[in-house]
């Protein structure tokens, strides 16, 4: 195999890799999170998620049409959601 097609390998594999993380993220976050974070409900982000890793699943390369809105997607759930749901606290706990 050649040095390019290594390269979009990796490519492929890091970007499925990046957006499947974000759609499990996203399914083990409560609901509640979301709304008090000031989101999009944890229904949207699943399924903005789920269609990015689909779109880089059935694509087969992050470099198409559909498959550049589909990484920045999953980069804009893990820096911006993600911190925002993860940062408050559970219940009167003190989680």
């Amino acid at each position: 195999m050649e040095f390019q097609g290594l390269v979009y390998l990796a490519l492929y594999y890091g970007t499925l890799a990046l957006t499947v993380w974000a759609l499990a993220d996203a399914l083990v976050r409560p609901a509640v999170g979301y709304v008090a974070a000031g989101k999009l409900t944890k229904p949207i982000w699943l399924a903005i998620t789920g269609l990015a890793a689909a779109v880089i699943f059935l694509t087969k390369s992050p470099l198409t049409f559909l498959g550049l809105p589909a990484v920045i997607a999953a980069i804009v759930y893990l820096v911006d959601v993600r911190p925002a749901v993860r940062g408050l606290r559970r219940g009167n706990t003190g989680w």
